[in-house]
Formats: C-alpha cells, structure tokens, sequence
C-alpha cells in the first residue's frame, strides 16, 4: 500500500517539538518530544532518537489514511499507550496549523484509537478506561516504596497502590533498583487530595521502563479514574500528580472509556540534523 500523502502544511526536513503537558506555564508538567515523520523509519532509529532525547516519553507521528499513526518510546522501550505525549502531540497539530483548531484529531496506536478535541482553550482526549482489579501486593512492591497500603490492584499496565494520605504519598522515596524488579510497566501510588478543589492525588514510578518516577502521567489515570469513581461514587474528578513538576488533570469515566483533559505550552521547536538511514 502507498504511504499516504503528508498534509500540505507537513514541514519539510524532520522537525522536532517539545511541549510541556497538562500544565499552562513552561516547566512544569510533562514535557514530551513530538517528532513528524513523512514516512516510519526502522525501529532502531526511533529508539535511537528517544534515547537521545531523555525525556520520559518521544512521540513520532506519521501521516495515515485518515488523521495519523501514532507511536510512544520512553529512552527504553516502545509503550503501549501514553496520555502526556498524546496530548503534546494534539498540541503540535493544532498550534501549527496542520488541523484546523475546530478540527478533531485521530491517531491509531498501539492502544487503539485515540481522539483528541479543543474544547474551552484545553484538549480533550478519549481514552480506554484501564480499571485495576483488587489483587495481593507482589514481593518487594511495598518494600521498594517505604509504605503500607490501604488497597493494592493493577490493570494489563501498572499496579495501583492507594495510601492512607496525601502528605505519605508526597514523602515517599522509594528504592528504584528494587522496585524495577516488580513485574509491571510501573508503580501508581494514589490517595485522597487533601487541597481545595483536588479529588485525588498520584505519582507514577516507573524504573522497568527507564522512567524513575514520571511527571504527569496520563494513561495512569486511565486507572484512577475508574478505580476512585468506585471509592467516591461519582465519575468526574479533578486531580494533581505530585511529582516535583506538578501537573493538573480534569478525569471524566465514561463507561470503558476515560476523558483526559489539559492543557499544553510549546518550550522548544527544532530540526533534527542528523539523517535517517535506509531500511
């Protein structure tokens, strides 16, 4: 099959982004590379590239038949669904002009797909729900994270450890060689917001996959928000990823599927230089 042809706005050469997500100011939040391609390289550029970028998630994007492919690499490994770098990647789209600000955006991923929408200045994004289901913690989970639970779950991604308090949540400092023996993509440690306005609040630990502890952490919420519409009995929540960045989500549970919702801000725009081989 022929690839499809880029839009007419596509940049020529390879350029580069780094956006920062869910917060409105630089610095803070996520920050994420967003790479458009014309066409996908071999595998082993792209881990290349990501490595060399040492952020937490590298998003490449190549045009598709209908909206555009969509694939997420931490300095590891390839992920199999990210919320930050999919939003960054909205972000990108938008902000240059190559979809229309109305327009909605599609992507097909290895999570399926994925749409993103500006609505009221933030972009929302729809997501499969990822509920955890009650399990035992593992050996060495707990050990690694320096704490006690109050419940323990996980999904097809990432165990789920809910904490007695937020302030417990925020001291953690866990062993991180210890916990990348744990056998999943990583560690959610969650608990009750304990600020105005915050129905729960999260960090993200994910040593496996080359990430010690992750900013803000989209697709983890894709968990919480199921998990905590069980606890609260409500499904919309407004929650904060304490990590020291910070970042700011609005959650909305939908049946099997999740609204992410935030913001973005653009800290960098570039060209990468150095070529892409031959397959």
């Amino acid at each position: 099959m022929d690839q499809p042809r880029p839009p007419a706005s596509w940049p020529a050469g390879i350029s580069f982004w780094i956006v920062d997500a869910f917060t409105q100011v630089p610095y803070r939040g996520n920050p994420a590379a967003v790479m458009l391609l014309s066409a996908w390289p071999a595998d082993d550029w792209l881990h290349s590239v990501a490595r060399e970028m040492q952020l937490s998630e590298t998003a490449f994007l190549v045009p598709a038949d209908k909206g555009f492919r969509l694939r997420w690499f931490t300095p590891k490994v390839e992920v199999d669904l990210c919320g930050h770098a999919t939003l960054a990647s909205a972000h990108v789209l938008w902000s240059t002009g190559i979809v229309p600000a109305e327009g909605m955006i599609e992507f097909a991923t290895r999570g399926g797909r994925l749409t993103c929408r500006q609505v009221s200045k933030r972009i929302e994004m729809d997501f499969p729900a990822k509920p955890p289901q009650p399990c035992e913690a593992p050996p060495g989970l707990l050990e690694s994270l320096g704490c006690e639970a109050v419940d323990v779950g996980r999904n097809a991604f990432d165990f789920l450890v809910r904490v007695a308090s937020a302030p417990i949540l925020r001291s953690l400092q866990p062993d991180f060689e210890s916990l990348a023996k744990v056998q999943a993509r990583g560690v959610i440690v969650t608990a009750l917001g304990d600020a105005k306005g915050i129905d729960f609040v999260s960090r993200f630990f994910g040593p496996r996959v080359g990430i010690n502890e992750d900013p803000v952490t989209g697709s983890a919420h894709c968990c919480l928000g199921p998990y905590w519409a069980g606890i609260l009995g409500k499904t919309s929540f407004d929650a904060y990823q304490a990590s020291p960045r910070g970042g700011e989500l609005r959650v909305v549970v939908r049946g099997d599927r999740v609204t992410l919702c935030g913001h973005a801000v653009s800290v960098a725009h570039g060209e990468w230089l150095a070529p892409i081989p031959p397959r």
